[in-house]
């Protein structure tokens, strides 16, 4: 019985041996037929790649439209004119007055005992604004006058003692030394009297200066003071008393100096002033100062514009200082022009006898630019067709076709 089961299992184990050798055998098999699969496909690839590449080469040999077709690109074109051209320096300036009066006494100022005008009114030329206090010059011109009175008094006696030594001398009584004395005692108190009615004169204009007047006609812009404080007139922050005269206004703008040259008096502006809504206001410059800012690096100009009730001093304005111009000018968009190791150049379309057309780098020499517009000085002619979009990735002789939109 023990064999039996013995002999039972060894033909099992050799049973199960065997069948995983034939597995073994199956699976390598298999393995082998992928690979020489795949390196026939690969052979057949080659073969396939090689033949598309050679008919290609036969296509482009056969047709050289093809090949032009392949890299033709798409463009829109514009025709080159001449026009006018004008050149402008854009500067912020201020409407300022042409007669802006910062009221000032004639005298040291002082104290205020009454004004006579209040901000908005309008003012004349000569009309009393406000008086100050003159109660010191006031007593000054009595002492001035008394005294002057003394010496009248002093002149009279002087003059009929001189009188009466002049009669003694005639008659041969007295001597010469009293007849000069007299004499020079009048001249002295004459001189005196002279001086005291100057005196007197001094301190009646001096009393004048209390009563402070305007020197132009125009609205009173500020009053600033009240009765009683010190009226000085012109301060740290402007004046306690502007009257401004709005009939004739200008603007003034701070120029850079290296504009100097191109700057004239005559020199056509445009004036902007956007807060009152006045646009393209023509004037010129009616004045260039004639030193240089230390500070700002640059010198004032003005120009005139017209009295409006909109516009008012120190509002900002805007001067377009025209300094170039040309009459029949090549002008092109700015952004047309592209810059490389040998300068600035454009791209323009050229048509063949064929029909064909293909882009031609163009060199040019530039001249003014305002906005968005170059005046183009040599390189572009009139009629020739400029690129205008799809020019940045061109080259020279490079297929194109224009956009028919």
């Amino acid at each position: 019985m023990r064999n039996s089961i013995t002999i039972a299992i060894l033909f099992l184990s050799v049973v199960t041996v065997t069948s995983c050798s034939n597995s073994k055998k199956d699976g390598a098999a298999t393995i082998n037929d992928l690979k020489a699969k795949i390196e026939k496909e690969k052979k057949e690839k080659a073969t396939n790649d090689a033949e598309l590449k050679k008919l290609e080469a036969d296509l482009l040999r056969m047709d050289s439209n093809t090949a032009m077709a392949a890299k033709v690109k798409l463009v829109s074109t514009m025709s080159v004119t001449t026009q006018a051209f004008e050149h402008f320096i854009d500067l912020l300036g201020r409407v300022d007055a042409d007669n802006v009066s910062y009221i000032s006494p004639r005298g040291m100022g002082g104290q205020v005992k009454a004004i006579y005008i209040k901000e908005g009114q309008f003012v004349k030329r000569g009309q009393l604004v406000l008086k100050l206090d003159d109660a010191i010059v006031r007593q000054q011109i009595l002492a001035a006058r008394k005294a002057m009175d003394g010496i009248k008094t002093q002149l009279n006696f002087a003059k009929n003692i001189y009188q009466r030594q002049k009669n003694l001398w005639d008659q041969g009584i007295g001597t010469e030394v009293q007849l000069i004395t007299a004499k020079t005692n009048v001249e002295s108190l004459e001189n005196q009297l002279v001086a005291a009615n100057e005196q007197v004169k001094v301190a009646i204009e001096q009393l004048n200066t209390a009563n402070v007047y305007s020197d132009v006609s125009g609205i009173a812009d500020r009053v600033n003071i009240r009765i009683g404080e010190t009226f000085v007139g012109a301060t740290q922050i402007g004046g306690q008393i502007v009257i401004i005269n709005k009939n004739t206004l200008k603007v003034k703008v701070n120029v850079p100096e290296n504009y100097l040259i191109r700057l004239r008096t005559g020199t056509p502006v445009l004036i902007n002033i956007p807060d009152a809504q006045k646009v393209n206001i023509p004037s010129s410059i009616s004045l260039i100062s004639q030193s240089i800012d230390a500070n700002l690096r640059g010198f004032m100009a003005e120009a005139k514009i017209p009295s409006d009730g909109l516009l008012k001093p120190n509002q900002t304005a805007i001067m377009r200082i025209k300094d170039y111009s040309a009459t029949n000018a090549i002008v092109i968009p700015i952004n047309m022009v592209q810059t490389d190791e040998n300068g600035k150049y454009v791209f323009t379309m050229l048509k063949s006898s064929n029909g064909k057309t293909t882009a031609h780098k163009v060199p040019v020499i530039i001249g003014e630019v305002y906005g968005d517009n170059v005046e183009i000085k040599s390189g572009l002619n009139a009629g020739e067709q400029l690129i205008t979009e799809g020019y940045q990735s061109l080259y020279e002789g490079q297929a194109i076709a224009t956009d028919a939109k």
